[in-house]
């Protein structure tokens, strides 16, 4: 059986994190197709308050349980040569990536599919929790931002 894979990352996912991602996968060369999610945290304005950041937290051993349970169950669905999975923990500002999904396979649709699944999956099933900061420093919290 395999063990669950760390996904949990200590604020902004880099632009910079991302890149080495994709570099590191230029000498499997049976990949022909690649398909990239990136969660960014939008600046919207809420009962009059924009928002400046989002606080992220979560039961990390059970979610990155449930994160295996998702890996898992989309490698058996679709045909994928790789995956991986990056979530923000603490606070992410505005305009800053908070997810990061790369998936990988032969051919082109098996990742297209794939990287829709595993958003949705993730959006439904994982508890991750948001607390929205507003530039006026009001705050509220929601279940799986």
């Amino acid at each position: 059986m395999k063990k669950p894979k760390k996904v949990f990352v200590e604020g902004p996912i880099s632009p910079d994190f991302i890149s080495r991602s994709i570099a590191q996968h230029s000498t499997k060369t049976g990949i022909g197709a690649h398909q990239i999610f990136l969660g960014q945290v939008r600046a919207d304005i809420l009962d009059g308050h924009q928002v400046k950041a989002i606080e992220y937290s979560a039961y990390e051993t059970m979610a990155e349980n449930i994160f295996h349970d998702i890996r898992e169950a989309t490698f058996a669905q679709f045909d994928l040569s790789c995956m991986h999975i990056y979530h923000s923990l603490g606070e992410v500002k505005a305009g800053e990536i908070c997810l990061f999904v790369f998936v990988s396979s032969k051919h082109r649709e098996a990742c297209y599919k794939a990287i829709h699944e595993l958003v949705e999956a993730i959006k439904a099933k994982v508890p991750i929790f948001g607390k929205e900061i507003f530039e006026d420093g009001a705050h509220i919290w929601k279940v799986n931002t």
